[in-house]
């Protein structure tokens, strides 16, 4: 996308609909290769997310062991104008577990707990939570039907942005 401006209005727009969800639908890979799709409170920084996940936690453990994962960030249907094209993020992501008391988990833990409330600082006292840093590998951000967008960059909001200009075709064979 060769529209500098344009780029930026959807980077900002991105950033805005990230700010305004709290939550994240995560796909993770249990030990046998098979996916499991849950769902996590998250917060961010400009190219991150963080997630506090428990070791009872399906996910947490799938994490733990295959940093691969996929996480979506969604529209409310109860609010979404048009359900089959609701407002979506979704990113291919690298997880990386921070080290307990580290400087990097200190200030995940503060950006969790500005964002959710204490919850996350009591959480992350206990043995059986994991802090995890997702970093994006790639994404898609949709905003309507002919409104997708391919994000590549390694950041929450992309530092490119291309319009996919492959629509939707008719069947052959469908009534008119």
């Amino acid at each position: 996308m060769k529209n500098t401006a344009l780029q930026q209005r959807l980077s900002d727009e991105i950033t805005d609909f990230l700010d305004r969800r709290r939550s994240l639908q995560l796909a993770t890979i249990d030990e046998s290769g098979l996916p499991f799709a849950s769902y996590a409170p998250f917060a961010r920084d400009d190219r991150h997310l963080y997630v506090l996940l428990s070791d009872i936690a399906v996910h947490g453990i799938n994490l733990a062991r295959n940093p691969r994962a996929s996480a979506l960030i969604i529209e409310d249907e109860d609010t979404a104008d048009e359900l089959y094209a609701r407002i979506r993020v979704c990113y291919q992501m690298k997880a990386e577990e921070l080290e307990v008391y580290s400087s990097a988990w200190e200030n995940a833990v503060k950006t969790l707990a500005n964002r959710h409330g204490e919850r996350p600082r009591k959480l992350s006292q206990l043995s059986d939570f994991r802090l995890f840093r997702l970093s994006p590998l790639s994404g898609r951000y949709v905003k309507g039907f002919g409104k997708a967008y391919s994000l590549s960059g390694g950041s929450l909001s992309s530092q490119t942005i291309d319009h996919l200009r492959v629509g939707h075709q008719a069947r052959e064979d469908a009534a008119a």
